[in-house]
């Protein structure tokens, strides 16, 4: 049989091998990788690993996930209903036309919706690509979780007789929400965003609903696990004595517990509760760790970067959390 004869049957020449016979460095890349992490996790992890601490380990990773999931599948369910049954004209109508004006708009519109962290992300992906300005939508994105009326509910629960701290975490949240807007607005680039896109439908609008669900859900879910396992390992690695140590020096304590409140990755509903049991730290340290956890945690970067891009979360999330720290500090000094 010549070569020419092979060509014409669709068969590979003689001598060469197609993909599926002969795996591409990247598959072997890998497999040498996967194998490396077993081999020293084996050697230089495994000892240092209890029976207790992985027990912890599962604990925290199964709380975050499990805590995360229904507001999560809230906030698919949620921007699967914006996508297949709210036309486009309607974002049009219901915000301002120049995005200045879009911005604290949608920011206000984060108090009468509750959801979490988990939920803003899919909902704020869903506006930007039924044409929200992006501006707007990360501006919602920010708010949601943070100033809805179940977690202002559950800061007055978790702090009885403060009012101030309730009025100090809407508004140092909804603040930084807003700026965080109107700075994307004037610097952020379009190629630094990856808007989604709706998976393509030939059905009718319930049809539309299932479809968007189930793309939402399989994208944001894994992302979700992805930063509940890193969260749940550092809340094991680091001990709490390292804490308490920092408590008594305010500048310490109030960059200290917004680190905190991004590796601990709770969920906002519940994260004033912890915050009120840090008893060793001043009242503008634990703003902080309010304002900051539910804008910037390893949950919402793990899902920020897998919705909208890798050059997106490395300009965004930094602004956020600068602008977080920022805000909660000075609110917290005078109000508090």
């Amino acid at each position: 049989m010549t070569t020419g004869t092979r060509l014409e049957e669709g068969l590979p020449p003689a001598g060469r091998r197609t993909r599926e016979e002969h795996p591409g460095p990247d598959a072997a890349w890998w497999f040498v990788s996967i194998v490396s992490l077993l081999v020293i996790g084996r050697i230089w992890v495994a000892p240092w690993v209890t029976q207790d601490g992985v027990r912890a380990w599962a604990t925290v990773f199964i709380a975050i996930c499990v805590q995360a999931l229904p507001f999560l599948v809230f906030g698919v369910v949620l921007s699967a209903g914006i996508t297949a049954f709210v036309p486009a004209s309607v974002w049009s109508r219901v915000l301002p036309r120049r995005g200045a004006a879009a911005v604290p708009v949608a920011g206000m519109a984060g108090a009468v919706l509750p959801g979490c962290e988990c939920a803003s992300v899919p909902v704020a992906g869903s506006l930007m690509a039924r044409g929200v300005a992006p501006a707007a939508a990360l501006t919602f994105l920010l708010a949601a979780p943070a100033i809805n009326p179940v977690v202002m509910v559950a800061t007055a629960v978790a702090f009885p007789g403060n009012p101030e701290m309730v009025a100090a975490r809407f508004g140092a949240s909804l603040v930084v929400a807003v700026l965080a807007g109107w700075a994307w607005l004037r610097f952020g680039k379009g190629e630094w965003l990856r808007i989604p896109e709706r998976p393509e439908h030939s059905g009718g609008r319930w049809d539309a609903f299932r479809v968007a669900v189930r793309h939402d859900f399989m994208h944001a879910g894994g992302f979700l696990v992805v930063g509940g396992a890193a969260a749940a390992t550092i809340n094991v690695v680091i001990p709490a004595a390292w804490v308490n140590e920092v408590a008594g020096i305010p500048w310490a304590a109030v960059l200290t517990l917004a680190v905190l409140a991004v590796l601990m990755s709770i969920c906002s509903e519940a994260d004033a509760f912890v915050a009120a049991s840090l008893t060793a730290f001043s009242p503008t340290a634990k703003l902080t760790f309010l304002v900051v956890g539910p804008m910037v945690d390893l949950k919402l970067i793990a899902l920020q970067t897998g919705m909208f891009g890798r050059r997106f979360a490395v300009r965004f999330i930094p602004l956020t959390f600068v602008l977080a720290v920022s805000v909660s500090a000075f609110a917290g000094g005078v109000f508090l």
